[in-house]
């Protein structure tokens, strides 16, 4: 690379903060450039309702035992329904490139988010219909650290289908892999 383009690439970089203080906007854009699949949390609410969001934060965690890690925000419904107890069960659904409608049906702040949404229950965890990957997750380790949780989830039963992810980058769910 010549030193008149790494000029200018060093001038389009932003500074995220200096003496170890870093902002929550300047963090929070730094990783709107990670490119992540998203998902789709669901679990029981304690009046038997289906509750869910959307996460973007959820990865493999271990084989032995299956688990799947998952922050989810302290304040959401969701959250509360999942670390209430000893042994909560919770759905991970991976969404579709098909699937942004659904992802921003999840986003939302809706209190019946399941309303127009093809479903049904897996015992006690709410299951969304034509996913391609759903884990059926038992809560272990619940990790407190700032304004979120961070989960670990037993996978206790999981299915899997062909169908390209739906993917999130720079706060948008249309881009896609490859050509």
């Amino acid at each position: 690379m010549d030193l008149r383009r790494q000029e200018k690439q060093q001038e389009r970089q932003r500074e995220c903060g200096t003496g170890g203080a870093v902002s929550g906007s300047a963090f929070t854009e730094a990783m709107s450039r990670l490119v992540s699949g998203v998902a789709v949390v669901s679990a029981r609410r304690g009046d038997g309702r289906p509750s869910g969001l959307l996460v973007s934060s959820v990865c493999s965690y271990s084989a032995a035992p299956p688990s799947v890690l998952v922050a989810l925000a302290r304040t959401s419904r969701t959250c509360r329904e999942i670390t209430a107890g000893p042994d909560a069960y919770f759905g991970v659904h991976l969404l579709a490139r098909s699937h942004a409608a659904l992802a921003r049906t999840f986003a939302g702040s809706s209190r019946d988010k399941f309303a127009d949404v093809l479903w049904d229950w897996d015992g006690t965890v709410p299951r969304l219909a034509g996913v391609p990957v759903y884990a059926k997750c038992r809560a272990g380790a619940v990790l407190p650290h700032g304004d979120h949780v961070i989960v670990v989830g037993e996978v206790v039963g999981c299915t899997v289908a062909e169908d390209d992810p739906l993917v999130y980058f720079r706060r948008r769910l249309d881009w896609s892999l490859g050509g």
